[in-house]
């Protein structure tokens, strides 16, 4: 199998250590070369290349935007995406229970099996877990932006920054069309959910499943700042779909559209604001490789006997 791998040295907080497990690659894999990445966008270029010249599996190494950059250019071949984790949230990797450690990571890889998810657009934009419009957009943009001036990322710093947003942050008002819905609101987040997850556990779409054909739409209308706070960590219990404030709804396509810009993102990457947003799926568009317990487990991410 010929096996590639695309590294963002930037990514998370110990990139190092997940080079030095991936130089050393596994096994089975006789035709393997790794790469790294230079700047924004350079993921795709290489995964592109690496599709072209043949490659079975291409593997990103990093956090869900190194994974959705990969991604882009592996669209409409037969390379399968592959993951080892190294990010700040890790979103993806985690709805797909590939281990969070690179070793085992790589392991799995050598042993996984070839599933085929769906992939959400935004305005266009390829997301594969979560994509938004609302507090997380404008977290995501202060993440990304504290990350070009070298300061430190990981759970903690994405902590500190949800707090300092969460103060400053104030909702705009939003029309949502979905699915014979129309509603005008001033919400808190806005989330259009592939996968269950924004990472580092914080559970948004409890039970999302990756090759459904559909996506979910989150919304999240907040009363108040305290309303917010009280919320958030039943993200991480379990609990947020019993939040008062919490609706969900399955759909193909959503439209939202506001009288001045809104922050957005796509796999917690920014994207420039904009007073409108048409989000669809695309089914099975994707192949990733995850490890075989995985297809056989029932509350997993893909549904049962499917493929």
């Amino acid at each position: 199998m010929r096996v590639r791998a695309i590294l963002n040295p930037s990514a998370g907080v110990a990139p190092a250590a997940a080079r030095r497990a991936v130089e050393r690659g596994r096994p089975a894999w006789k035709d393997y070369a790794i790469y790294m990445t230079r700047e924004p966008g350079h993921a795709t270029e290489l995964a592109r290349e690496a599709a072209h010249s043949g490659a079975d599996l291409v593997i990103a190494v990093g956090g869900d935007g190194t994974a959705n950059e990969v991604a882009r250019g592996l669209e409409g071949s037969g390379a399968a995406l592959g993951i080892v984790p190294a990010g700040s949230g890790n979103g993806l990797a985690r709805a797909l229970r590939i281990p969070l450690h690179p070793t085992d990571a790589l392991r799995a890889l050598e042993t996984g099996v070839r599933r085929r998810i769906d992939v959400g657009r935004l305005n266009g934009g390829l997301f594969l877990n979560v994509a938004g419009a609302g507090f997380d957009a404008a977290v995501g943009l202060a993440f990304h932006r504290a990350g070009r001036r070298g300061r430190r990322r990981g759970f903690l710093g994405y902590a500190r920054l949800s707090l300092a947003e969460l103060v400053r942050y104030r909702a705009r008002p939003l029309r949502i069309e979905a699915e014979g819905l129309r509603l005008d609101t001033r919400p808190f987040l806005v989330t259009f959910a592939n996968g269950p997850e924004y990472g580092s556990g914080a559970v948004i779409n409890p039970g999302g499943r990756l090759d459904d054909g559909r996506l979910e739409l989150v919304v999240f209308d907040s009363p108040s700042l305290l309303a917010a706070v009280i919320a958030a960590p039943r993200m991480f219990l379990g609990g947020i779909s019993r939040s008062p404030h919490y609706r969900r709804l399955s759909t193909n396509r959503i439209v939202v559209t506001a009288d001045e810009p809104f922050p957005i993102h796509r796999d917690g990457d920014p994207g420039d604001p904009v007073a409108r947003v048409e989000v669809e799926v695309v089914q099975s568009a994707l192949d990733v490789l995850v490890p075989p317990a995985v297809v056989e487990d029932p509350t997993g991410p893909f549904v049962p006997d499917a493929g």
